[in-house]
């Protein structure tokens, strides 16, 4: 190596190594100051947070960073240090959660005192000042609702805001309020609305908040073409059909939610999900995308068990969603029971625009839990329609009837009209707790009898639910009436008139059990009064399906109200709220008999 070069070799190395030298200097973090053993102990402490309301030391107990290191595990609780520094910064953090709840001129002091004990006492002091108004509120418009067309929703959502001036301000209302109109806006044709600005201005002197909002709706988007994915064995007409609304149509999500609900109880599909194309450029004719997921075309099921009515029993059904390629659908079912053995056939059409669907079918049973054997046989001929909250059935039905008894056997049979009506107001239709349900059968017709006289006759019956929450107890009153209209020497079959007894009717008595006795014998009457109050409530807290209930009954059928004399039964018993429906289990006591009967029923009367 030469000498010039070495002086440049060295140069370099001393280059390197002074700015390594320099960084370190420049990097190096200054050392921890130390603490002492005490300062590392973990701290345990006591908190008093004195706040004028409940609500805000609730709120200051939940959030406060304090508050919440004393709910941890000791082992992470903050050193006396820490704890120090939490203290101190206590006041700032209790005025900014203040804040929320609408104070803003709130005052908080942090006060440490020592006592005789281990544990020191944090005491938090809050002086809340006066909470803060809405004084005004300004509206703003960007997009297709500014328009003239737009001014209907514009009013809405002006009138329906909910954080209007003089009420109370606070975080938890301001935030909530706008969502709620952003989803109306969204809802009533405008699925791109957004906020383009919105505002809380503070004015702390005077204890007001001025609002002011943008909202930036976008496009006004209208119905296009159905685009349906998931068809493979069902028509699309079972689907277009049903839509209740035109290409063209104003964009609502109510339109939407209500084809979604008529596809559902079509019960063509195990899933459905009907929403539009959320594209500004299609607003004009948004495609709406319908997914489909096909339930099987057949299906069976088979059950075993056992009902307090007509004792043990075996079912067999079996459903076919499109038979022989036709827009049907095909229901056959077994009831193989003790006393009741039963076979159905139901046809039905898939559903029409208005949700109607025809219907027919064929029904033999034969019922032995009286004293005597009665064997019928029916067909129904009607149009039914359903809906989550009503339902409407109307149809001609014609029936044979024999009873067979010790003193000899009775053919009859009856050809009428008749339609019934459902209406349903609660807040579960499998498990209600509030509202109330309405049944009523209306009918007329022609009866004959093997051994009366053949006739004209009407028949009404009706059954109403009543549902109440009564301070941690649920009541439920039930109520039924039935009348024939008919003159006393005109036969009608057994199956037309009434008879009481059993879980559903007067509890303590057998299923049919009640009714006029004629040779020692229960019949079937011509009038019919059942009712039933029943309060229940959860058995603990920490089972909240399973109920304790008490229950007293009363009721009878008679060829006549004159002639109709209720008796009673009560009793209790347990409910387990199941997610297919209540499941009962009773005991209750006849009062005319003297005798307990066990009664063990699933689902609702409607």
């Amino acid at each position: 190596m030469s000498l010039l070069r070495l002086p440049a070799a060295a140069l370099l190395l001393l280059s390197l190594g002074g700015c390594a030298l320099f960084q370190g200097l420049e990097d190096k973090p200054e050392k921890p100051a130390p603490t002492t053993p005490e300062q590392r102990l973990v701290q345990s402490y006591e908190l008093q947070i004195e706040a004028p309301s409940a609500n805000l030391r609730e709120l200051l107990e939940e959030h406060l960073d304090l508050a919440r290191f004393q709910r941890t595990p000791e082992a992470e609780r903050p050193s006396s240090v820490e704890l120090d520094r939490l203290r101190l910064l206590a006041p700032a953090q209790a005025k900014s959660l203040l804040e929320t709840a609408g104070y803003f001129d709130a005052q908080v002091e942090a006060l440490l005192e020592a006592r005789d004990s281990s544990k020191p006492l944090i005491r938090i002091k809050v002086t809340a000042g006066t909470p803060s108004r809405v004084r005004r509120v300004t509206w703003s418009f960007e997009g297709e609702i500014a328009a003239a067309a737009g001014a209907p929703l514009r009013e809405a959502l002006q009138s329906n805001w909910p954080l209007e001036a003089e009420y109370r301000f606070t975080q938890t209302r301001w935030s909530t309020a706008k969502s709620e109109a952003l989803v109306r806006a969204r809802a009533q044709g405008y699925p791109l609305a957004r906020w383009a600005a919105t505002h809380a201005q503070v004015h702390t002197a005077e204890q007001a908040v001025d609002l002011e909002l943008t909202l930036d709706s976008g496009p006004l988007f209208h119905l296009g073409e159905l685009r349906i994915e998931g068809l493979e064995f069902y028509p699309a007409e079972a689907v277009t059909r049903l839509a209740g609304f035109k290409p063209g149509q104003a964009y609502t999500e109510k339109a939407l939610l209500e084809f979604q609900e008529r596809l559902q109880k079509t019960q063509l599909f195990d899933a459905v999900a009907v929403d539009i194309q959320r594209d500004a450029e299609l607003a004009a004719a948004a495609p709406v995308l319908i997914k489909l997921r096909e339930s099987p075309r057949q299906q069976a099921t088979t059950g075993i068990g056992y009902h307090a009515n007509t004792g043990q029993r075996v079912t067999l059904e079996h459903l076919h969603r499109q038979p022989f390629g036709l827009a049907l659908r095909a229901r056959t079912k077994l009831d193989l029971g003790r006393d009741l053995r039963a076979a159905d056939l139901e046809l039905s059409s898939y559903p029409q625009p208005d949700m109607q669907r025809n219907l027919a079918a064929l029904r033999s049973a034969q019922d032995r839990s009286g004293d005597k054997i009665v064997t019928s046989l029916s067909l129904r001929l009607g149009r039914l329609r359903e809906t989550t909250e009503d339902e409407r059935l109307i149809f001609v039905d014609a029936t044979r009837a024999r009873e067979t008894s010790t003193a000899g056997e009775i053919q009859s049979g009856a050809l009428s009209l008749n339609g019934n009506w459902t209406r349903r107001r609660v807040d579960s239709i499998l498990l209600p707790t509030e509202g109330y349900t309405a049944k009523l059968e209306l009918g007329a017709g022609r009866a004959d009898s093997s051994d009366a006289q053949s006739g004209l006759f009407g028949r009404s019956r009706l059954l109403l639910n009543w549902y109440k929450p009564l301070n941690g107890w649920y009541a439920n009153v039930r109520t039924e009436l039935g009348q024939v209209y008919a003159a006393n020497a005109v036969g009608l079959p057994e199956t037309l008139l009434f008879r009481a007894g059993g879980d559903e009717s007067v509890r303590g008595y057998a299923y049919h059990d009640l009714g006029p006795v004629k040779s020692g014998v229960a019949v079937g009457g011509r009038a019919l009064w059942t009712g039933s109050l029943e309060l229940a409530r959860p058995i603990s807290e920490n089972l909240q399906s399973l109920w304790g209930a008490a229950f007293i009954d009363a009721g009878q059928a008679a060829d006549s109200f004159g002639a109709l004399k209720p008796v009673v039964g009560w009793g209790a018993g347990v409910r387990w709220r199941s997610p297919v429906g209540p499941l009962r289990l009773d005991i209750a006591r006849g009062q005319a008999t003297g005798r307990w009967r066990m009664h063990f029923s699933v689902g609702i009367a409607l």
